[in-house]
């Protein structure tokens, strides 16, 4: 898979007064740094070990800190440092292996080999057992939010002391892919307040609206983390976000709008790559009007998304036409984008059709502490009224948004961006399906769950992909929801740190920054 990664570093363009007003973020060095013990000298921008940084960040964590439990991307792309499965993902968006050492899986892929690495330890200093990894397997099908690929495990033999096999009732290719969930300590009676991981960070503490506190695993069995401590301050006000950056209050801060950012590049390096998500105005598929395709189709029409990028980004993202990122070039239709062209007139023929020839009233739930998804709905608002709907925002704190609309299912449209918490692209098509938990938008088509289980029973290549890729046109062609885009990521880093890296999922490794 082609990934955008690529780091667009800015010129300091203010002068001496306004950098020395800004304090630590001004980003301005000497050529060298000089070390009393030892007079050792190092150049500027190379990694210096220790230290601390002050990550923002939008919401606090709501759901879970228990791996299995969690559902927002904000708490897992955390969490994505403080646990780790038998395997996990690098930058390049490939499986290595992290608890495990090795592994192997049968050509029928329903049979699958680990061999647990030699003295990894948790973060209370207790080392990992073949026990702890198969309570951890065992209890993803109990509590993990994606079950269906836990449930299918009909079997996990022990054998040897440091080898399981985990054998499936069902074939399923992409079973590895789930064996990044976390492993946790069997004797942890409650993952939800006492995080317990083997991670490159352990976690410290945690002020309710305020602060998470992480600190430097130094028993970590892998590449250790640079800096000794991280501090993910709560940045819920998104006007705020600028003002902690050029103050210092803050040395980073992902996903900016492209205002923020031009605002910023003075005292931080901005990088560029994208979310890996999809954009879309998210619809209840079971209230009145959204209950009929006509209307749904209504609001596709009446909307251009290239105006959207042009007006929230400016042109920056990928516009897409259905639950599928182009990150996975595979399975992606990039013709979907243009299933539903800007007709208003078009539009008003089909709410006529549906009953509904002046319009309607339609909320849109966004949550407030994300600024790209709330200058969508502001766009969306206007192009709307064209058609004759008369569509306002309401703007919810992110807990009420994960209670509200996403547990439940009270809202009629909500703009968010919805991830693949594996990377694969059944997690992102897997939600449609009518008996999934996660089917926040109520979506119910007969034809769509009789082919995603086709799909997800089958080993062969071809047939899987060729599955996919119907179901996504079905969710086109119902329009299940009205899509946007793959957003783009700006990431504002203060000068006096490097190391961020963009990864195909969303999460950030914070093992990587250093200080410089």
């Amino acid at each position: 898979m082609k990934r955008v990664q690529f780091v667009k570093t800015l010129l300091l363009v203010v002068g001496v007064t306004f950098a020395l007003a800004l304090g630590g973020c001004s980003g301005e060095k000497e050529d060298s740094q000089s070390s009393e013990e030892g007079n050792v000298s190092q150049k500027a921008g190379e990694p210096e070990e220790g230290g601390s940084i002050v990550v923002g960040i939008p919401q606090d964590i709501e759901d879970s800190l228990d791996p299995h439990a969690a559902v927002a991307a904000g708490t897992e792309e955390i969490l994505f440092n403080i646990y780790e499965g038998l395997l996990k993902y690098d930058e390049n968006g490939n499986l290595i292996d992290a608890v495990a050492s090795a592994h192997t899986a049968s050509d029928d892929g329903k049979t699958y080999t680990f061999t647990l690495r030699d003295g990894v330890k948790f973060h209370d200093g207790s080392t990992v057992t073949l026990d702890d990894v198969i309570y951890s397997i065992e209890r993803s099908a109990d509590v993990g939010v994606s079950t269906s690929a836990f449930l299918n495990v009909a079997e996990i033999n022990k054998l040897d002391d440091k080898t399981i096999e985990v054998v499936l009732a069902e074939p399923d290719t992409e079973f590895l892919c789930y064996m990044t969930t976390a492993i946790i300590p069997a004797s942890n009676e409650d993952p939800a307040k006492n995080a317990i991981g083997t991670g490159p960070y352990k976690f410290v503490s945690r002020s309710p609206q305020e602060n998470i506190i992480l600190e430097k695993n130094e028993e970590y069995w892998g590449e250790p983390a640079h800096l000794d401590q991280v501090t993910l301050k709560i940045v819920s006000d998104a006007n705020a976000i600028v003002t902690n950056l050029k103050s210092g209050a803050i040395d980073m801060y992902c996903r900016l709008t492209t205002v923020q950012a031009a605002e910023v590049e003075s005292v931080c390096d901005i990088y560029e790559g994208t979310m890996n998500l999809v954009q879309a105005m998210y619809l209840n598929n079971a209230v009145e009007p959204l209950n009929d395709v006509r209307v749904r189709q209504a609001l596709a029409y009446a909307i251009n998304e290239q105006e959207v990028l042009d007006l929230t980004s400016d042109g920056k993202g990928t516009i897409i036409g259905t639950s599928m990122i182009p990150a996975f070039e595979k399975y992606y239709l990039p013709e979907l984008a243009d299933a539903y062209p800007q007709d208003v007139e078009k539009a008003k023929e089909l709410l006529a059709e549906a009953g509904y020839p002046d319009g309607f009233d339609l909320t849109i739930t966004v949550p407030s502490n994300y600024q790209p998804h709330i200058d969508t709905a502001q766009v969306l608002v206007e192009q709307l009224k064209q058609a004759g709907v008369n569509a306002e925002i309401q703007l919810i704190e992110w807990d009420s948004w994960l209670s509200d609309v996403y547990s439940d299912r009270n809202y009629q449209a909500t703009v968010v961006g919805v991830d693949a918490s594996v990377l694969t692209p059944k997690a992102l098509l897997e939600r449609f399906n009518s008996a999934a938990g996660n089917n926040f938008v109520n979506y119910q088509n007969d034809e769509y769950d009789e082919l995603f289980a086709k799909a997800t029973s089958t080993t062969n290549d071809e047939e899987v992909t060729e599955s996919y890729l119907e179901l996504e046109r079905l969710l086109s062609e119902d329009c299940a929801n009205v899509y946007i885009q793959d957003m783009a990521n700006l990431v504002a880093l203060n000068k006096d740190f490097g190391g961020y890296e963009f990864y195909p999922i969303y999460v950030m490794d914070l093992s990587k920054l250093y200080k410089k």
